[in-house]
């Protein structure tokens, strides 16, 4: 997309909005795709978590993607964009028995990361498959933040419970479909997700019902310029041959799960934001935006690391500036940031938005939520309509009456 068009959006639309650049979903997609192309079953299952807009999730649907999903609602998101019960995958984390078995209901795969719900799972219906995730005490992951597969984590089914679980599905009869596992996310080392792996194999050999292996996702993508990210093609040929020599050891093809989100649309996305006030002190200038952490948490959050462009004055003169919000808190989207010279009223770009931005936003110091755009050839096509008010007090309940029947009170003392 040119800056040109990024700014004809935010004439058109307002500001702040988030745009999604629908021809980059697809390129991820179709890299990641034929990374794997050796593999006789590959399945794909977007992470709805990353972006969850109903249109975003028919892009998937109609590209052949299936779903991963982590609650129920994200389940009926799903089936309401048009996916197939049985292409979606249901995996929670701390969730009640009740939510599983209502998602079950609805047909779609499950998949437990705990010992006891798979117990009482198992108990009452040892006639639905399951898979299961597994714990490989492997960080593939780059931040301490965003991976899971450490020891302490709340995650998974530890490798070193294998026999308590395979005593569970001896004593209730049931079927174990596939087998799971996810590092986190920023894998940096593929020859430690490789050895992760290794571990899911031996696992799966325990289990002779097996349809599926998901290996999670997790793939790191650039940030900024020059930017390590995980080596798809490398680690697609590595990964595939050890796949393909598994499922002839094993006796049949298995399906290769992944469950991709960021790689698919994080570089898709962008934020766009008005500068209200430039603002100098006695050591920084700040350049204040008509948006916060409520908008864009991730850099407050996690230290994420989002480019951003002045789109208005994009070869102009770089200066520092510290980049911040309009929430009465601290909410810093950057420190000491070299962009080109910001005035009051410029349009900033932040970039990498498209994953786990939208999806975190709230309605902190009652702002609205923004509206959402989706570049699709060569057009601009509104996915989201900006709130408003009536959208924020939608389901309050403005008990006018309780307060009233005291005042009349106080007023007859």
């Amino acid at each position: 997309m040119k800056y040109s068009d990024l700014l004809n959006i935010t004439q058109e639309y307002g500001n702040p909005v988030y745009v999604y650049d629908a021809e980059k979903i697809i390129s991820q997609f179709n890299r990641l795709t034929n990374a794997f192309k050796t593999v006789k079953k590959l399945k794909l299952n977007y992470a709805a978590k990353a972006l969850s807009n109903l249109t975003i999730l028919r892009l998937m649907n109609n590209l052949g993607s299936g779903l991963d999903t982590v609650s129920i609602q994200e389940v009926k998101l799903g089936l309401l964009a048009g996916f197939k019960p049985e292409s979606i995958i249901y995996t929670p984390n701390g969730v009640s028995l009740e939510e599983i078995e209502e998602a079950a209901a609805l047909g779609v795969r499950i998949n437990i990361d705990n010992l006891s719900i798979l117990e009482q799972f198992g108990s009452k219906h040892p006639d639905i498959p399951v898979c299961v995730r597994i714990n490989p005490h492997v960080m593939a992951g780059g931040n301490s933040n965003i991976s899971v597969g450490h020891i302490d984590s709340k995650f998974g089914v530890s490798i070193h419970q294998i026999p308590h679980l395979l005593r569970i599905v001896e004593l209730t009869k049931m079927t174990i479909n596939g087998i799971h596992m996810h590092t986190g996310s920023d894998i940096l080392d593929i020859d430690v997700f490789l050895y992760a792996s290794e571990i899911l194999f031996e696992t799966a050999k325990n289990f002779k019902e097996l349809e599926f292996i998901d290996f999670g996702s997790g793939f790191k993508v650039p940030y900024k310029d020059g930017d390590i990210e995980t080596n798809i093609e490398e680690l697609g040929e590595k990964l595939s041959k050890r796949f393909n020599e598994f499922c002839k050891e094993y006796g049949r093809e298995l399906t290769l799960a992944f469950e991709p989100g960021k790689f698919l649309v994080s570089e898709a996305g962008y934020f766009l934001a008005k500068v209200n006030v430039v603002k100098q002190t006695t050591s920084t200038v700040f350049a204040s935006v008509d948006s916060g952490f409520n908008h864009l948490i991730r850099p407050m959050l996690y230290g994420a690391n989002h480019q951003i462009i002045n789109i208005s004055n994009p070869k102009g003169r770089e200066r520092y500036y510290s980049v911040v919000g309009y929430i009465c808190e601290t909410d810093t989207f950057a420190n000491n940031r070299r962009i080109n010279e910001i005035s009051e009223g410029d349009i900033l770009c932040f970039k990498n938005a498209g994953a786990y931005c939208f999806t975190m936003a709230s309605n902190y110091n009652s702002r609205y939520r923004p509206a959402e755009v989706l570049w699709h050839k060569g057009q601009p096509v509104l996915i989201r309509e900006r709130e408003t008010f009536d959208d924020l007090i939608k389901n309050q309940i403005d008990v006018k009456d309780l307060f009233e029947a005291k005042n009349q009170k106080a007023a007859v003392k």
